[in-house]
């Protein structure tokens, strides 16, 4: 587990904090720009309970992590155009109150702030956030651990399902075997009982046949009989 000495020095490991911008909710709000989206070096320095000077030397050391994580200077036109838009959302009387800066303004998002208190040393609101995250960090890692040991049953399991259906292979086979003889088998009782079938057919008619001349057999004797006792 990263300790917070390390977040402070490693550049790498910030990076891989950076998407917990909701650790700043569990430690303390801070007041957003009427945009909902920045706030300024001020807030930021509010925040964490420190000096805008100290603020601004993280900025100048770190500049470019930085500007990687949403750190915006505005000048100029595009300063105009900002104090224009954030007027017009604050509106009414608060339009008229609205801070604005003479010749610059920095911005920063919330992930600019988070990597800001993943910078300080000398704020406990900073030390906090850190905490929270190492915190996430450890339980993160919990959680993986604790899966990794659930898909190592799974595998278990899995290789006990292929030694059974090894196991099963040659049983399966035996059992095709036998099935295909029991298959021949009742072909050759189908060839059997058609057979019968039509020697049966055959008798029945040889049956008929007899019928008949026994019924002429019966005819010719009472014939004959007849005959005699005319005489």
């Amino acid at each position: 587990m990263p300790t917070e000495v390390a977040l402070l020095e490693s550049r790498a490991l910030r990076v891989e904090q950076m998407g917990h911008v909701d650790v700043l909710d569990k430690v303390k709000s801070f007041v957003m720009l009427p945009d909902g989206i920045h706030v300024r070096t001020e807030d930021v320095a509010r925040c964490f309970e420190v000096s805008t000077e100290v603020i601004k030397k993280v900025i100048q050391r770190h500049r470019g992590e930085m500007k990687e994580n949403g750190l915006t200077l505005l000048r100029g036109s595009e300063l105009r155009s900002f104090h224009r838009d954030m007027m017009s959302l604050w509106g009414g009387e608060g339009g008229e109150s609205y801070p604005q800066a003479a010749t610059q303004l920095t911005l920063y998002t919330r992930r600019t702030v988070l990597n800001v208190a993943m910078l300080i040393r000398d704020s406990d609101i900073a030390r906090c956030v850190r905490t929270y995250l190492l915190d996430a960090e450890e339980d993160l890692r919990a959680e993986y651990a604790s899966l990794d040991q659930r898909v190592t049953r799974v595998e278990s399991c899995l290789a006990e399902v292929g030694v059974a259906l090894q196991e099963l292979g040659p049983m399966l086979n035996r059992m095709s075997h036998r099935l295909d003889s029991l298959d021949r088998r009742l072909e050759a009782t189908n060839r059997v009982v058609g057979a019968m079938s039509v020697r049966l057919g055959d008798m029945s008619e040889d049956i008929v046949r007899i019928d008949a001349r026994m019924d002429d057999f019966v005819l010719q004797l009472k014939d004959l009989r007849r005959r005699r006792k005319r005489r």
